[in-house]
């Protein structure tokens, strides 16, 4: 009799194993957290001699499979959880389920492809970031797994996406953390030639995907800029720290009089002046190069006053250890700043640094306010935008905060 054929289901691959120590929480994993500390994990020397990124199964104390983590023996997040289900392929189907997942909840958001496709863990990709800008997508593989397939991730996001350039952004502060080098490539396609033009809110941003900051653009402020750009309608706009114009832009086509951009990068003005022309707003644009405290130091002696002020500094407070420092960084720009801004006008201050959460970021900025002489109320706080999903579990996926204060 000849045996009738089925369809064959791969068996799961020979992952390693790696077991919690017995003193870590096991059910905060089962329960959704995505990471495991080098002192969580039992470090003996067969998981030390693991490469960095390798596939394994994560065991509980009493050796009960719990999920499939990639490991990484050098870090300090010694395994990150790529799937709760122990028996789970990581391969090209994998990656392509769950950028699908992704794009379909980014194509409900937006009518037009210029998004944070990929937010890392809160998309079930530990340590990636993907941007989407039309037909060019950047990643940034930030954790040795990543670093490693990033060839099968970009053959996956073309095949969800179809779009057709690829850039690989392998710079910034977790690659270090996760030992792998700097470095930038051209993965799919060819390198841009020019900025890409990013329609948001009205505006329109150049984004330099090669030598710009980050990926090129910050698209998580996009819900923020909307908000205070409701706010300016015939106003005098201040944006102070404002790489290639987010909050200026955003300001002009929502009805501003005039928006001064101040940042350190001539580079990234030079985009802003760019984006102003292509908006046909330019007369109503100007740009100041300079030290973001120098210049809220020099307005105040020059007697300027706007009815809106923006800040939107870098991270202060990067991590714990530095947070203290960042804080008083944080006052320092709030009480430089409250100065600037006109009587009933309006003062936005964010911070990108998820150590500092909003209560520490509020007070201290009010206390920054109240040492500039002013008083204000609190009438918007805002967060990263929905392209940016917060996991619960992890608070260092909801770093962004922005507090709108009427002075």
């Amino acid at each position: 009799m000849v045996p009738i054929m089925t369809d064959h289901t791969p068996t799961a691959p020979a992952y390693a194993t790696v077991r919690l120590s017995p003193k870590a929480d096991a059910r905060a994993i089962r329960h959704g957290f995505p990471w495991v500390y080098s002192d969580e994990l039992v470090l003996d020397r067969r998981t030390k001699a693991l490469k960095p990124g390798t596939f394994a199964v994560l065991e509980d104390a009493e050796r009960r499979p719990m999920a499939v983590v990639t490991v990484n023996p050098a870090s300090r997040i010694a395994a990150r959880v790529m799937d709760q289900n122990p028996d789970a392929v990581i391969d090209g189907a994998w990656l392509q389920a769950k950028l699908a997942r992704a794009l379909a909840h980014r194509s409900r958001l937006y009518d037009q492809p210029f998004y944070r496709l990929v937010h890392a863990e809160a998309d079930g990709l530990p340590g990636v970031v993907i941007d989407r800008f039309g037909d060019l997508a950047v990643i940034q593989p930030n954790a040795a797994w990543s670093e490693t397939m990033v060839d099968v991730l970009a053959d996956a996001v073309v095949a969800v996406t179809g779009v057709a350039q690829i850039i690989k952004n392998g710079e910034g502060r977790a690659r270090a953390l996760e030992g792998l080098p700097e470095e930038m490539a051209v993965l799919r396609g060819d390198a841009p030639t020019a900025p890409i033009p990013v329609p948001m809110n009205g505006a329109t941003y150049m984004a330099d995907v090669m030598g710009g900051q980050k990926t090129g653009l910050f698209f998580d402020q996009r819900p923020n800029h909307a908000f205070a750009a409701s706010l300016s309608r015939g106003a005098r706009v201040l944006d102070v720290f404002s790489h290639v114009g987010g909050f200026a832009l955003a300001a002009l086509a929502g009805g501003a009089t005039q928006a001064l951009s101040v940042d350190g990068s001539a580079n990234a003005l030079a985009l802003a002046q760019q984006g102003a022309e292509a908006m046909g707003v330019a007369d109503r644009f100007q740009t100041r190069q300079s030290d973001a405290f120098a210049a809220l130091e020099a307005l105040a002696a020059e007697g300027a006053v706007f009815d809106v002020v923006i800040c939107d500094p870098p991270a202060f407070a990067p991590n714990k250890a530095a947070l203290e420092a960042g804080l008083r960084a944080y006052e320092r720009i709030a009480r430089l700043s409250a100065p600037l801004v006109a009587e009933g006008g309006y003062l936005a201050l964010c911070s990108c640094s998820h150590a500092a959460d909003l209560t520490k970021f509020r007070n201290t900025s009010a206390r920054g306010i109240g040492r500039a002489g002013r008083r204000g109320q609190v009438i918007h706080t805002g967060y990263a935008g929905p392209d940016h999903p917060l996991l619960p579990h992890l608070a260092e996926s909801g770093y962004l905060k922005s507090v709108f204060f009427r002075l």
